[in-house]
């Protein structure tokens, strides 16, 4: 079976699985990440001339799905590539923008904040999540494979060569006054996955697996909403059968 064949079958699949209490599972996204013709400047305003290049991601939606509400809030994200960096950016919405953990690898999920989860192409199970909240404050870690299946997971993976910015439309952790949100840009570099993983840099036609989450906190309740790009059909992002496609492509 031809490698085409092969990954249509994957997605056919896909559509087919049903999540645990019997509803079809909506089928993964898929993302066209331009390559950039230049590296791009990171500082969070996404004013940068080759974000114009890059489509938005559809707005995120409840995690298990259309199943449930849509967000209280818009989130969105872009995406682009070049030999040394994967360029994401996220649009969050958010009318009171607060944070509190300043450590590195804390467990930064407690706040609101914004997610990444990233699986290269191959067989290895292990894959790799990234967490931000609004203080630019950084969570990196991999996971040898999903919890459900045994995986543990590795703080001690960083990221070096790691840039990211964030900008707050509005007034951080200041109550009584309204903001529109908060902005983030992040350069992750090609090479910093080696360390855990056989990762190469993409070409045009590799194809990646990826997801976005964001956390968001409501003030006396004491679950979070989650909100993702593309749904997981229940409440567990770790379940990379499940996240988008991130199909690497030149030209736009």
């Amino acid at each position: 079976m031809s490698a085409a064949s092969m990954s249509l079958c994957s997605r056919v699949l896909a559509i087919l699985v049903f999540s645990s209490v019997g509803r079809a599972q909506e089928p993964p996204k898929t993302y066209a990440c331009i390559k950039a013709k230049k590296p791009v400047h990171i500082d969070g305003k996404l004013n940068d001339p080759a974000w114009k290049l890059a489509p938005w991601t559809t707005d995120f939606v409840d995690i298990e799905g259309a199943v449930k509400p849509l967000p209280r809030f818009r989130t969105r994200a872009k995406i682009l590539w070049d030999e040394n960096y994967l360029y994401i950016a996220a649009e969050l919405e958010e009318p009171e923008v607060k944070a509190t953990l300043t450590q590195h690898d804390a467990v930064i999920f407690h706040d609101n904040d914004f997610e990444v989860f990233l699986k290269p192409p191959g067989d290895a199970p292990g894959y790799f999540e990234f967490e931000i909240n609004a203080l630019n404050t950084s969570w990196d870690l991999y996971l040898n494979k999903p919890y459900r299946e045994g995986g543990k997971a590795d703080n001690s993976w960083d990221i070096p060569g790691l840039k990211t910015a964030v900008k707050v439309q509005g007034t951080l952790n200041r109550a009584g006054d309204t903001d529109r949100g908060w902005t983030v840009e992040m350069a992750l570099p090609w090479s910093a996955f080696a360390s855990r993983l056989p990762v190469e840099a993409p070409h045009v036609g590799s194809e990646w697996r990826i997801n976005f989450s964001r956390v968001e906190w409501k003030q006396g309740q004491p679950k979070e909403d989650n909100w993702v790009w593309s749904p997981q059909g229940l409440v567990n992002m770790h379940v990379p059968d499940r996240w988008g496609y991130l199909r690497f492509v030149g030209k736009p």
